[in-house]
């Protein structure tokens, strides 16, 4: 984070190099040499540190925005909010800057659920809070937002899925850590090819980017709108060791909307030491295995007598140590009878005179412990819908005024308008009779029958995009049939009242296409004039 100078106005440093050079590159001051080098930074802005950012912005002499004044040095900010805990108020706390930490909490309840078996995942939705430098751009960059994350719980030594051979031949567009150093173009391959050349490291991780996609586009944003761009190294999250955004092209730029990263064993980890409590997993072996194991054998009456309640705490951390880290330990109590031990938050100072041994001893494995992987795609809900709406936001050729929303059936709150062509009094049970027919279906719907030219109305529930609208006119109190009206075509059909309920279901439910549709029925020209 930087300050002006004289305002005292905060700005996220990476943000403030960016908007800088995007101007400087519009400039045509500037060399094309200058221009090249600055397009190297921008392709790399998300993987500097704090001190290579300070250092370019310093070289780009970057000014405060609004008021051209020169800027402090850049420091660190503390996404987290921080909060009084109880009537005292001397108890810190945060509130949640991601939801996931409930799901690794609840762990062993969850893996028990799973009848102890690997893999399994959890999802939550819920709200999340960062404390944003200065939120901007609608629902982009908010301090509370609302976010849904799924943690795919894994053996680290097994990072298959029994699905991916259903998802292997999904064409994605691939933004790699290594095209945004070397200035690449973006990969366009399957998740099979991207697995087999190396791009992507696990099927699990393949399996999830491909249904993220797939999600996606079911619910409105165009292919040729989204991308995975691969994290940078500097760029990477302190628990991450591979991370992929889905992002969509916007007017803001690129955008991340989804993000899927391999967290590995570090929350559980970090969860069973704070706690000292076993976050594993099981697995029974078809041929036990021997091997031998460093075991430390504790004084139980020094130890207890110098922890007293913290000494099962102990013991358990003592017992929790790798092979290579009880043989420090024993070296170092040979050494200067003495070693420090983390235990949870605090420190303790082991001694000799505690430890009884520490030796080799033969151990017969028929179950294999481990502390699973995690895979975990995680949602910004706010971000899928700004870009639902701002991708499917449209203007019908020809009529600037005439805009319309291009949502698919799937998420249209409203599936289906029911119009009669006038207030004549003979249209009323006619519209009600199909109104009531389309919410026996489960379609929601909504009856029109203000004033109006019908082109007009039709024109209203394009804007809210309503995809189908079913108008009663004359011929259905003469034939019961009813005309069918797609949105994106302004194309019509002429349908039996028996039908148009089912005919309408199987439309939002991708049982059948418009295509379909203009093939079983008559085509009907007229009534679209506004």
């Amino acid at each position: 984070m930087s300050r002006g100078t004289c305002s005292g106005d905060c700005y996220r440093a990476d943000h403030l190099l960016e908007a800088h050079l995007e101007k400087q590159l519009g400039s045509k001051g500037v060399s094309a040499s200058d221009k090249e080098e600055m397009s190297a930074v921008l392709r790399q802005i998300d993987n500097y540190g704090m001190q290579e950012l300070g250092d370019l912005i310093k070289k780009y002499n970057c000014k405060a925005p609004v008021t051209g004044n020169e800027l402090t040095d850049i420091g660190e900010f503390n996404l987290m909010f921080g909060t009084s805990i109880g009537p005292t108020g001397l108890l810190r706390g945060f509130m949640r800057p991601e939801t996931a930490q409930g799901i690794f909490v609840n762990f062993k309840r969850l893996l028990e659920y799973n009848q102890d078996k690997m893999p399994f995942a959890g999802a939550q939705i819920g709200q999340s809070f960062r404390n944003e430098i200065s939120p901007r751009s609608g629902l982009l960059r908010v301090r509370e937002f609302c976010q849904a994350e799924i943690e795919h719980f894994l053996d680290p030594e097994d990072k298959s899925h029994p699905k991916f051979q259903l998802v292997s031949g999904v064409p994605v567009r691939l933004y790699s850590a290594k095209a945004q150093t070397d200035g690449s173009k973006i990969l366009e391959m399957s998740v099979g090819e991207a697995l087999s050349t190396g791009v992507l490291q696990s099927e699990t991780m393949g399996y999830f980017l491909a249904r993220i996609q797939q999600y996606l586009i079911a619910v409105g944003i165009p292919p040729n709108c989204l991308r995975f761009r691969q994290h940078m190294g500097n760029e990477m999250a302190h628990y991450a060791c591979d991370c992929w955004d889905a992002e969509c092209k916007t007017t803001y730029g690129w955008v991340e909307i989804v993000g899927c990263a391999d967290r590995s064993c570090y929350d559980l980890n970090a969860h069973a030491k704070a706690t000292s409590t076993k976050l594993v997993a099981q697995q029974r072996l078809e041929n036990p295995v021997t091997r031998e194991v460093l075991e430390v054998a504790v004084n139980k009456a020094v130890l207890g007598k110098a922890f007293k309640k913290q000494a099962g705490a102990v013991t358990a951390t003592l017992n929790a140590l790798s092979d290579v880290e009880k043989e420090d330990l024993k070296e170092k109590l040979e050494s200067s009878d003495s070693f420090k031990l983390s235990v949870g938050d605090i420190s303790v100072e082991i001694t000799s005179d505690m430890i009884s041994s520490i030796q080799k001893v033969s151990k017969t494995e028929h179950v294999r412990e481990f502390v699973p992987s995690v895979i975990e795609p995680s949602f910004g809900i706010g971000r899928i819908l700004y870009c639902i709406l701002e991708t499917n936001f449209k203007v019908r050729e020809g009529d600037e005024k005439r805009t319309w929303l291009d949502l698919p059936p799937l998420i249209a709150p409203t599936k289906c308008s029911v119009l009669p062509l006038s207030s004549h009094s003979d249209f009323i049970p006619y519209v009600q009779r199909i109104s009531a027919d389309l919410r026996k279906l489960g379609i929601p719907n909504k009856v029109d029958d203000s004033s109006g030219a019908i082109g007009r109305r039709y024109a209203r529930t394009d804007e809210i995009g309503i995809p189908f609208g079913i108008t009663v006119d004359f011929d259905t109190v003469k034939l019961e049939t009813v005309t069918v009206r797609e949105r994106n075509t302004c194309s019509q059909v002429r349908v039996p009242m028996s039908d148009v309920a089912g005919l309408i279901h199987k439309l939002c439910t991708e049982q059948a296409t418009w295509s379909d549709a203009k093939a079983s029925y008559p085509e009907f020209v007229g009534q679209e004039t506004i």
